[in-house]
């Protein structure tokens, strides 16, 4: 069983759609409890009552502490993959229901097997944001079972970050750090909103963000029920976004002079500089046990590469050299509640450069370039200053002695960025910048990083001759150039639901949308003739298809527009005769334009250039192609 307890001011919930045919009747109309204690559950295979009444019995302690005596129960079953047949978890909801009434608990709970609405306040003092976890012991009695939390094995820098103390300021674009309490936020409502989040490390997800139905509903990806949460299947208008994305990030890497590498995906638990390593990096493992090793899966392209580099030979006069990976995939063992669509997964696309610096003032000069670099490729992908916020993370004393350097990247940014300062380090890093996505739901996801380490170079005995002959430790720079390839789509799509709110319509940068031009024959009679323009514009590698389906003409150009295609034509006999097109350009918020096929090809090959190109992934006619989703 896994419960996410929220001290709240309220919760309003609406149920809006059953999801199975044993969920509960219920009214489809609004439900608010004031001042309560939400307990969102998710009931997992092998809970029985006894699982059930300790969660109870821990939740009533709570309670007194708080001096509240109020629950809503809210079946949850986002918190789990493991999940109990559904008429077993009604039954023992409908248990733990009557137990705390029983016990004397004000009870709530909301309707089981709907898919339900929420707004959610939550209290602001530390014991507000609870997870809980329980899971009953197998081959024991029912008298003799016992209730424990699970445990899982963490490393001593996920242990340190949860008590590390950090001093918080806003560092200005002259350099000056401010104290958060005496910024003034002004004009800085995303800023803000990022700091907070950073602040009080609440990574929880209670309520769905609105990417996930949309990567739902436009058939990119979609959770994959048989596997672990945080793997995802993506449909072939996805795939297509991801590989799309990881060629440009990918040939911006080569570019800027990085040598592209391949390494495994799982090592040696026990190998002693990995092992070091792993506990000086905040994540949590998969482990894996084979006949004779313990092995884990690789979280960053940091392990191959720094074995691979030192078997290499070189000297200070190959310096920076940098070694490229598209790691597909990195691993973390997410906790369950913090997993949700593509945010934060437990498998992703991790583009990961490493550069090895001879000394401090090479790396600060590296450091500046990439940091330059990072922002041209997410403002490539389509996210602007305007839509991320900078951390940058350092020691006091670092800050001390390179003021100068930080106060540099400041003004490269452009906008006053949030500072976490430490009186000592603990990580291996000296100093780390990371761009964050701040979404629709006041959640931050970490975007493009850096980062200078001054430690592993010496754990992994990786050396390089100096002008002298002789052999030292370079500093390494640990940089993702966009993040994660699915963040990227995440934030794409939430910046695209914000443009949605706002009463504009709602896309995807040209070059990443699965179908850049839609052609509707106004009749069967015309079909013959589209097809032979579709294939002149596919010829200029811009991906075309055709809306030959028998809906009325007014379903297939709303379709279009619900599909988000960039550019929507209707073709009939005016059209073939004049050689002119009314094209519906989606960027003008629709507004048809006159055109030849010559000046629209013209207009979408100039915003196409520079950009990565793959030809359409479905079938040209949309009668052909199955549905994936709805």
């Amino acid at each position: 069983m896994r419960i996410l307890q929220l001290h709240s001011n309220y919760l309003v919930y609406k149920p809006v759609k059953k999801e199975i045919s044993i969920a509960e009747e219920a009214a489809k109309e609004e439900n608010r409890v004031e001042e309560v204690v939400v307990l969102f559950t998710a009931i997992e295979e092998g809970d029985n009552a006894a699982t059930a009444k300790k969660a109870i019995d821990d939740v009533h302690a709570f309670l007194q502490n708080l001096k509240v005596n109020r629950i809503l129960l809210y079946p949850f079953a986002h918190l789990s993959s493991n999940l109990s047949k559904p008429s077993e978890a009604l039954k023992l909801i409908k248990e733990m229901e009557a137990y705390a009434k029983q016990k004397g608990i004000e009870t709530y709970r909301a309707p089981f097997g709907w898919t339900k609405q929420f707004t959610l306040s939550i209290k602001g003092h530390p014991l507000a944001e609870q997870s809980r976890s329980y899971a009953a012991d197998i081959g024991k009695t029912k008298v003799q079972q016992k209730v424990t939390k699970e445990e899982e094995p963490v490393s001593a820098a996920l242990k340190a970050e949860d008590t590390l103390k950090s001093f918080w300021h806003i560092l200005q674009t002259d350099g000056s750090l401010v104290p958060i309490e005496e910024f003034k936020f002004k004009g800085h409502t995303n800023l803000q909103k990022f700091s907070q989040y950073e602040i009080k490390k609440t990574r929880a997800v209670t309520q769905m963000p609105p990417h996930v139905p949309l990567m739902k509903r436009l058939e990119i990806a979609d959770y994959e029920p048989g596997s672990d949460p945080g793997n995802l299947r993506w449909y072939p208008k996805g795939r297509l976004i991801k590989s799309l994305l990881e060629q440009f990030v990918t040939s911006e890497m080569i570019a800027y002079g990085a040598m592209e590498v391949e390494t495994p995906v799982m090592y040696d638990f026990n190998h002693p500089s990995l092992a070091d390593y792993l506990n000086r990096f905040p994540a949590r493992q998969y482990l894996l046990k084979t006949e004779d090793k313990d092995l884990f899966l690789r979280f960053a392209a940091c392990f191959g590469q720094f074995l691979m580099v030192h078997d290499a030979q070189f000297s200070y006069r190959q310096m920076p050299l940098k070694l490229y990976e598209l790691t597909r995939y990195s691993f973390r063992r997410e906790k369950s509640g913090e997993v949700c669509g593509l945010r934060r997964l437990r498998a992703f696309t991790m583009p990961d450069c490493h550069a090895f610096c001879t000394d401090l003032e090479q790396a600060k000069k590296e450091f500046k370039t990439r940091f330059n670099l990072c922002i041209s490729v997410l403002g490539s992908i389509g996210l602007s200053r305007d839509d991320y916020e900078i951390a940058l993370r350092f020691t006091k004393g670092f800050y001390e002695e390179n003021r100068d350097f930080i106060v540099d990247l400041a003004k490269i940014y452009g906008k006053p960025l949030l500072a976490e300062v430490w009186e000592e380090r603990f990580f291996y890093f000296t100093l780390k910048w990371d761009a964050n996505f701040v979404d629709n739901q006041d959640k931050a996801a970490a975007l493009s990083t850096d980062q200078i380490d001054v430690e592993n170079a010496k754990r992994y005995e990786i050396t390089y001759v100096d002008e002298k002959g002789e052999k030292l430790n370079p500093l390494i720079l640990h940089c993702s150039p966009s993040g994660a390839i699915e963040r990227c789509v995440y934030a794409l799509l939430e910046k695209a639901y914000r443009t949605q709110q706002k009463g504009e319509l709602p896309m995807l940068p040209l070059w990443l949308s699965p179908t850049q031009v839609r052609l509707v024959p106004i009749s069967d009679d015309f079909t013959e003739k589209v097809e032979e323009i579709a294939k002149q514009i596919a010829a200029h590698c811009i991906r075309v298809d055709i809306d030959d389906r028998s809906s009325t003409l007014q379903k297939r150009i709303r379709e279009a527009e619900m599909e988000w295609v960039p550019y929507t034509i209707v073709v009939g006999q005016r059209e073939l005769e004049s050689g002119v097109l009314a094209v519906r350009d989606r960027e003008l918020h629709g507004k048809v334009q006159n055109m030849t096929l010559d000046e629209l090809v013209a207009k979408i090959t100039g915003k196409l250039e520079g950009k990565p190109f793959k030809p359409l992934p479905l079938p040209l006619n949309l009668s052909k192609r199955p549905q994936f989703y709805g």
